[in-house]
């Protein structure tokens, strides 16, 4: 998927330092695609899953309200 300023930009959380076992997250499309993309920092060759954006930050918040629990 690419935007109009060109390819997805994908990043990790800073936290992401446990050996490369990490997810990477393309925010810059939720705008114009209303997704947002995710794909295993281990093999960015293959396919992203598009979440829809509204989805995600529905995650994002229940994440920073602990709604899943500790790891």
């Amino acid at each position: 998927m690419t935007t109009t300023n060109g390819f997805p930009r994908w990043f990790k959380s800073s936290y992401s330092s446990n050996g490369g076992d990490c997810v990477e997250v393309a925010a810059n499309l939720a705008a114009s695609h209303g997704v947002i993309p995710v794909r295993d920092s281990k093999r960015p060759a293959t396919a992203a899953l598009n979440v829809p954006a509204a989805s995600f930050a529905s995650f994002i918040a229940g994440v920073k309200s602990g709604a899943f629990g500790t790891v």
